[in-house]
């Protein structure tokens, strides 16, 4: 994995999380080797990591506390090299060559600590503040949105995603360190109506839904590269699957939820 000092970064650069929620690893790969996700290709290829949870939740409160998918292979978690970390977890006070240790419970709020205006444009259920616990995950930013729009059901949703992270980067001050994380929601069943005609999800919906992301993908790192240079973690939080070895959705431990797509790169 690409290696990166995380405290020439914090500071000097914009931050930008895009979590694909559920994307496969498998799905993004074949897609990347096809050329059918040009924009995501620009910035070099997958890395095949191991997801820290099975499902948004926990997969979520690891990443923003700093442990975010790790490479396949890497078997002894001190070998893991991570962007942010907490000296408040029981593995040492001081930390590793490149991570940027942060205070408070998550990195977004140590950003804020340092500046930085921080927002969440949340797409599943866990993110949309309707009840207590898609309250939780928003409440580590200082600005959370949810709208049904940016939901797993509408077909247009990174589009209305995008289109209101567009909105807040323009509205922002100049000069204004921002980070800003979006949860898209278009792979997340249901995903069927991506694939014309289909009335069940399916591995070729999902990778349609990857299609459509894609495409609307470039527009957001277009919009962060002329505000100013941004560093952008690009992953999946888990995958899912479509009735590989009787199993359906995630959850659970199949190796297709835990295999997961990640990369970073500068803007």
């Amino acid at each position: 994995m690409q290696k990166t000092d995380m405290n020439q970064i914090v500071g000097k650069c914009h931050i930008l999380f895009v979590c694909i929620d559920s994307l496969r690893y498998d799905v993004a790969a074949e897609e990347q080797e096809k050329g059918e996700t040009p924009v995501l290709n620009r910035y070099g290829p997958w890395q095949k990591c191991q997801a820290p949870g099975n499902f948004t939740y926990p997969s979520h409160q690891a990443m923003f506390a700093g442990f975010f998918p790790i490479e396949e292979g890497i078997l002894d978690m001190k070998k893991r090299k991570p962007l942010f970390f907490s000296p408040d977890i029981g593995m040492g006070r001081q930390a590793p060559e490149g991570a940027y240790a942060f205070q408070g419970a998550t990195w977004v709020e140590g950003l804020a600590c340092e500046g930085y205006e921080t927002y969440c444009i949340g797409g599943v259920s866990f993110f949309d503040k309707r009840t207590d616990v898609g309250k939780v995950l928003p409440s580590y930013f200082q600005h959370s949105y949810w709208k049904p729009a940016f939901g797993c059901r509408v077909k247009e949703s990174a589009e209305h995603q995008i289109n209101f992270a567009l909105q807040k980067l323009r509205q922002a001050e100049e000069g204004q360190k921002i980070m800003m994380y979006l949860n898209i929601s278009a792979l997340h069943y249901p995903n069927y109506f991506y694939a014309e005609g289909e009335k069940k999800d399916s591995k070729k919906a999902h990778a349609l839904a990857l299609r459509y992301v894609d495409g609307q993908l470039g527009r957001l790192f277009e919009a962060f590269r002329e505000k100013g240079e941004t560093f952008v973690i690009c992953c999946s939080d888990h995958g899912t699957c479509y009735g590989e070895d009787g199993v359906w959705y995630h959850g659970i431990n199949h190796p297709i939820v835990t295999t997961v797509p990640y990369k970073h790169f500068l803007l």
